[in-house]
């Protein structure tokens, strides 16, 4: 069956609809909601908006996600549960791809050689924070922002900086960043160093180009981190990734 669709995000009407469900106790605490895929079949839509409609319930406690399991209901609705919907994870790496890439095109057309010298040690952070289990992603934010602030322009920097602390403040962007992290999904140092060497060149074509791939690779990442079988292929992903630059730079 199709969902009812308003103006909101789809994902948001899916929500909406799956609250409904619990509520009218279809599916009791403990139980376990259909798979992904036969949501996605069920409501005829894509996979990425249960995802998102399913981490909108859990932000609100009513489900727990399982790797390997998949969700099962936590508690029901009561009358005062309604998804708060905030920016998702989704939503804001789109939006960095759109703003990222251009300035890191108009970096390109300003960037000196004292702020190579910067992002070029911060691709090194970058790679000893993936090196560490407990490593934070710090230097991938610092990256970030240093060409955001190369572009000399800073109404663009404070537009990237925002987007970032979205990555903390939205409770849904923020659980979707700690389900990849704890999935082993880490910033990919390749594609960093691909954006690098594109400053370096002072070339903004190429540069908006590696940006782009990054942030579509990150997005990609995301979706990956909410498979059932996550987990373990992202581990062994990372781990070739991580023998290949140590190969590289052997």
């Amino acid at each position: 069956m199709a969902i009812v669709k308003s103006n909101d995000r789809l994902y948001q009407d899916l929500a909406r609809s799956l609250l409904d469900e619990l509520s009218q106790g279809r599916y009791p605490v403990g139980t376990r909601l259909p798979a992904e895929r036969d949501l996605a079949l069920q409501y005829e839509v894509s996979r990425p908006t249960v995802r998102e409609a399913i981490i909108a319930l859990e932000v609100q406690g009513l489900v727990e996600v399982r790797i390997g399991s998949g969700a099962y209901v936590k508690r029901l609705p009561g009358e005062e549960d309604r998804p708060g919907f905030n920016v998702t994870a989704f939503e804001l790496t789109e939006a960095r791809l759109l703003f990222e890439g251009e300035a890191a095109a108009l970096a390109a057309t300003q960037v000196n050689d004292a702020d190579v010298a910067e992002i070029e040690v911060l691709v090194q952070r970058i790679a000893e924070e993936n090196q560490d289990p407990n490593g934070t992603e710090s230097a991938d934010r610092e990256f970030h922002l240093a060409i955001a602030r190369a572009t000399r322009n800073v109404a663009v920097y404070n537009a990237i900086e925002h987007l970032w602390n979205l990555r903390a403040t939205s409770p849904e962007a923020a659980l979707l960043h700690e389900k990849a992290r704890h999935a082993n999904v880490k910033p990919v140092v390749e594609e960093h160093s691909a954006v690098l060497d594109a400053l370096r060149a002072r070339d903004p074509n190429a540069a908006r180009a590696a940006m782009r791939t990054h942030l579509s690779a990150v997005l990609e990442g995301l979706l990956f981190a909410t498979e059932e079988r996550a987990l373990a292929e992202a581990r062994k992903a990372t781990q070739a990734k991580r023998e290949r630059y140590a190969r590289a730079t052997a």
